[in-house]
């Protein structure tokens, strides 16, 4: 199973571009990883909040093939535990015959279009973080996920 990680906007600071291509490296040690960056839209000021989640519900849905098992990575999702949420890709690594693709949306979330696709939410917390600091948290949290899985000593309990 491949996991891909597809956010809208190119993350800016150089601190968490080196603390997100980090964790990006570790987790490919242990399975096929990749974040797809949609463009951010040109004249997004120009636009209303709807207009703008349509626009970049294309955009998304452009990065979404048949067969792909989509997370959303939403306030209204479920929340896990770290070793919940390991066991949940474990069993999605058992079920999942293409991609485990999680979505950040933008600054206003999703359009309809792109919660029809979903088949499931998740909520990293019930605080609000920047779309930049949600991506660190997440392959931070997916690398945790997978040394728990092997066993390996980085979590604790």
């Amino acid at each position: 199973m491949k996991t891909t990680l597809v956010v809208v906007g190119r993350t800016v600071d150089k601190h968490l571009i080196a603390a997100i291509d980090d964790y990006v490296g570790r987790i490919k040690h242990f399975a096929p990883f990749d974040i797809e960056v949609i463009p951010e839209l040109k004249n997004a000021r120009k636009l209303s909040e709807a207009q703008q989640k349509e626009a970049e519900a294309e955009l998304i849905l452009k990065n979404i093939a048949p067969g792909d098992v989509v997370v959303l990575l939403d306030e209204g999702g479920k929340e896990f535990r770290s070793t919940e949420f390991a066991a949940w890709i474990e069993k999605k690594q058992q079920i999942v015959s293409k991609r485990l693709v999680f979505v950040v949306g933008g600054p206003y979330g999703f359009s309809q279009k792109v919660y029809d696709c979903a088949s499931e939410k998740i909520s990293l917390s019930r605080m609000t973080f920047s779309h930049q600091m949600i991506r660190l948290l997440f392959v931070e949290q997916l690398y945790r996920a997978y040394t728990i899985i092997g066993g390996l000593p980085y979590h604790h309990e």
